[in-house]
């Protein structure tokens, strides 16, 4: 139900039907959603729920939290960690514990569920933040978890085994709406801090925000697919 799935599904049903008014549908579909100008909008609606946070006025908790999501394809030993665009929560997650905003520092054990033989991801984040001075001895790495759902459900019961009251939330902007959802659905006392933001609300319009491109297409998909998840958690 993705942009690039519904135009798929429209010229199917235009070959079909040898009909151009589902390829009309398809070709509209394809550029509404290609614009900067719609891959913004929906992306900001999603960025402007939570404003962002100074670093040093960030309050203190009992941990700080930095979701999965931020770590590329595997590589070989040796080489660079392959980051990904997410990368701002690992980093702001350790910039905080060395803030001394919070004793403990957790990753979450994101895995995706047909790579059940990877390492998890937080597993990997462990050993950046503890080349970044972080002692092992403060880092927790939950069990393995899924989606965002199990996230919650892992930090839950972290936080009963080490009676945490508050925790220090952090990941992507467009992603914290449905992450705050989750994580009060678990009863998680916590402190958004939402990093990546990806719009700059306070820019001007032009003409390139109506000339279609793979990045805005992106864009749009990645928003639709937070809406989307959002939509089902808030009804199931």
């Amino acid at each position: 139900m993705l942009p690039t799935g519904l135009v798929v599904a429209l010229l199917v049903m235009a070959a079909i039907r040898k009909s151009r008014r589902f390829t009309l549908w398809a070709l509209t579909t394809l550029y509404v959603f290609s614009l900067p100008f719609t891959g913004d909008r929906l992306t900001q609606h999603l960025e402007r729920r939570y404003a962002p946070v100074k670093l040093d006025e960030a309050p203190t908790a009992d941990a700080i939290v930095a979701l999965s999501g931020f770590v590329g394809p595997p590589v070989a030993t040796g080489y660079p960690l392959n980051i990904n665009e997410t990368g701002e929560r690992l980093e702001v997650g350790i910039a905080l514990w060395q803030r001394h905003k919070a004793p403990w520092l957790v990753f979450t054990g994101g895995q995706i569920p047909w790579q059940r033989d990877r390492e998890v991801e937080g597993a990997i984040a462990q050993r950046v933040a503890v080349s970044r001075g972080v002692p092992v001895g403060n880092i927790i790495v939950s069990r393995p978890v899924t989606n965002t759902s199990d996230e919650a459900q892992a930090l839950a019961q972290l936080a009963i085994e080490h009676r945490w009251s508050r925790i220090i939330l952090v990941t992507s902007a467009n992603h914290m709406p449905r992450a705050a959802l989750l994580f009060r659905r678990a009863h998680i006392g916590f402190t958004p801090f939402p990093v990546d933001y990806r719009v700059d609300a306070d820019s001007a319009l032009t003409l390139l925000d109506f000339l279609p491109n793979a990045s805005a297409l992106k864009c749009s998909e990645t928003a639709i697919r937070e809406w989307y998840g959002i939509a089902y958690y808030s009804l199931f």
